[in-house]
């Protein structure tokens, strides 16, 4: 394998850029690892040097309107049974801790410690994640198997769901929602979060962000709250002071005195 069929490879899917993306980087990886268990050369990883396409990063926030009528949605799925309840309390789940996708799929009961989740690994390492009442409650409905330890139960027994990306495009489309990514609820807890006056680095804690630098992607979210608050500030010390509009004070003060030079 050459650096050759890498890159034909990768313009071949040229017109899906995302994925063809993120298939070269696990490409990488795979040939990472046969360098480290010695079935390759090192340094002859073929991916190298083969330019990934440009992306456009995509940031679909919903408001607390729009995830009212997600809610109804999930709720008629699971009232007409379109959607298990394993698949409705995942979505739920999603929304109520702004997990990755990942971090619930395999998440089990035994991690669930009081108000928290205790994951033992994720993206960025053990992470203990809070419970609002509202994720406590998608969990106490969520059912329950004496052989399966997986919050989202698959039909295998011992098994997580496998496949939450079909279900999640019914849903969506079922919502109007066309378009809508699982990922985009994790955006839409972050931006809800700093709406509600919370500040960058406690939704990073939220979030799991290992750097500041990858929370900052919201700042611009967060000029709302900023805004409103020093608004208050400003009102408050307004009404104190009792001071208007500042303006120049009348009398000779304004008229320019020219002074005569000494000859």
């Amino acid at each position: 394998m050459t650096r050759a069929d890498i890159a034909q490879f990768h313009h071949d899917n040229r017109h899906r850029p995302y994925q063809a993306n993120r298939t070269l980087g696990v490409l990488s990886k795979m040939f990472n690892l046969l360098e480290v268990w010695g079935l390759r050369p090192d340094g002859s990883n073929p991916c190298r040097h083969v330019p990934k396409y440009p992306e456009r990063k995509r940031e679909t926030f919903l408001d607390l309107q729009e995830l009212a009528q997600l809610d109804q949605t999930l709720q008629a799925c699971l009232a007409d049974g379109t959607e298990s309840p394993q698949v409705v309390g995942a979505f739920y789940l999603l929304i109520h801790t702004g997990c990755r996708l990942s971090e619930i799929q395999f998440a089990k009961w035994s991690y669930v410690q009081g108000k928290s989740l205790c994951l033992p690994d994720s993206k960025t390492g053990a992470r203990r994640i809070p419970l609002s009442a509202g994720a406590l409650q998608v969990l106490a409905r969520l059912p329950r198997s004496p052989d399966n330890d997986y919050l989202i139960a698959g039909e295998i027994p011992g098994q997580p769901i496998t496949d939450l990306q079909r279900p999640w495009r019914r849903i969506r489309t079922r919502a109007g929602f066309a378009g809508l990514r699982i990922h985009d609820l994790r955006h839409s807890f972050a931006s809800n979060a700093l709406q509600q006056g919370l500040d960058l680095f406690t939704v990073g804690k939220l979030l799991g962000h290992s750097q500041m630098q990858t929370t900052m992607r919201y700042a611009h979210i967060a000029d709302g709250p900023l805004q409103a608050a020093v608004n208050r500030v400003g009102d408050a010390l307004q009404g104190a002071m009792g001071q208007g509009p500042m303006t120049p004070p009348p009398g000779p003060s304004n008229n320019v005195i020219r002074l005569q030079q000494k000859r």
